[in-house]
């Protein structure tokens, strides 16, 4: 099953570059600092970046929007919840 993109996120977060676990560690702060409800866009490179961030967010309990390949790089994106519930 594939979900396409969502167009608007209500953040970016660029992580190309970053290393593994610095990007999780800054997507999860970027992702409690907004608003339940609310969509980070999070772009990662390919390799490590994109195979350990998705399953680390899924195990500290958040649920992915949606992960796509775009020219040198995959866009992640994922729900934040209710606060409090991760």
């Amino acid at each position: 099953m594939t979900i396409a993109i969502d167009p608007q996120p209500d953040a970016q977060l660029d992580l190309r570059g970053t290393p593994c676990p610095i990007n999780f560690v800054r997507t999860k702060l970027r992702l409690e600092q907004m608003e339940a409800g609310q969509l980070l866009e999070v772009w990662l490179d390919s390799g490590e970046p994109i195979e350990q961030v998705p399953d680390s967010l899924v195990m500290a309990g958040y649920t992915l929007g949606a992960i796509a390949p775009k020219d040198d790089f995959f866009v992640l994106q994922v729900r934040c919840p209710a606060h409090g519930v991760v």
